[in-house]
């Protein structure tokens, strides 16, 4: 993460033993980030930067983390990589940090965790962001074949392409996917494996979804039934924006941060 920001480092462990490693900044209410599938939590640095500005530092306190499989957290049995069960890892650094009640936000394959979250722990939610995600790939539209393409082919700079709304090779280093190569085919198949369609109705959290109407990876049908489905759920989406809107900054950090606050739009 940014030089400029303080961060504490601390490891949780789950309920299986696995070490989680996870980092805090910020005073406030505390927020929970989700990354997506595989990626470390470095991909954060840019909305962290824009949520801890000087200006906001007192707003919130952040939480990051390495996914089981990623980074600095461990491998953890196979088994266990399943969005659902990829949400008590959540629990469990919420709990080593003393937090009894975080809002959360999730991007892509964490939004996707975030529901589980908010279905199977309300009580530990307190607003909900999801953004570029889907309550299951059978719920909607497939991804674009040159989006599938770039995806599978693990090339940074390709993936990059179609993850990103501007400057794709400049953004591409927050794709900071790391790990065991087999914990990387595991995040994959668990998100591929996610469908909380038929439980979405249990989130009880103010939520807010965000999506970029340009997303190829997860086209905007998806954030359109989460809507459908999520009681009383608020829906922005960003004309031209890609899959990385909130990793990118730019209008999206600004619409999370007013939601967070308390803004409705």
């Amino acid at each position: 993460m940014s030089v400029s920001l303080r961060w504490a480092r601390a490891d949780a462990t789950a309920p299986d033993g696995t070490t989680l490693a996870y980092w805090t900044a910020g005073h406030g209410d505390p927020v929970i980030l989700i990354a997506g599938q595989a990626v470390e939590h470095a991909s954060w640095r840019i909305a962290a930067e824009l949520l801890l500005s000087p200006t906001e530092s007192a707003a919130h306190r952040l939480v990051v983390f390495d996914h089981r499989g990623t980074g600095s957290s461990g491998l953890g049995a196979a088994e266990r990589y399943d969005t659902r069960l990829f949400a008590q890892d959540v629990v469990a650094i919420l709990d080593a940090e003393g937090i009894a009640r975080a809002h959360v936000v999730g991007h892509s394959m964490g939004g996707r965790v975030a529901q589980w979250l908010a279905i199977d722990a309300p009580e530990r939610v307190g607003r909900l962001v999801l953004v570029s995600t889907s309550a299951g790939e059978a719920h909607g539209s497939p991804r674009s074949p040159v989006s599938d393409a770039a995806l599978r082919s693990g090339d940074r700079a390709r993936i990059a392409e179609v993850f990103f709304t501007e400057h794709p090779a400049w953004f591409s280093h927050l794709l900071a996917i790391g790990g065991d190569p087999n914990a990387r085919g595991r995040h994959f198949r668990a998100s591929r494996r996610h469908d909380a369609l038929d439980e979405l109705h249990a989130i009880v959290a103010s939520t807010l979804i965000v999506h970029g109407a340009a997303d190829e990876i997860v086209p905007v049908d998806h954030a359109r039934l989460l809507h459908d489905r999520i009681a009383d759920a608020e829906l922005v989406v960003v004309p031209d924006a890609r899959h990385g809107i909130l990793l990118e900054g730019g209008p999206a950090v600004r619409i999370v941060d007013r939601f967070l606050r308390g803004a409705s739009f």
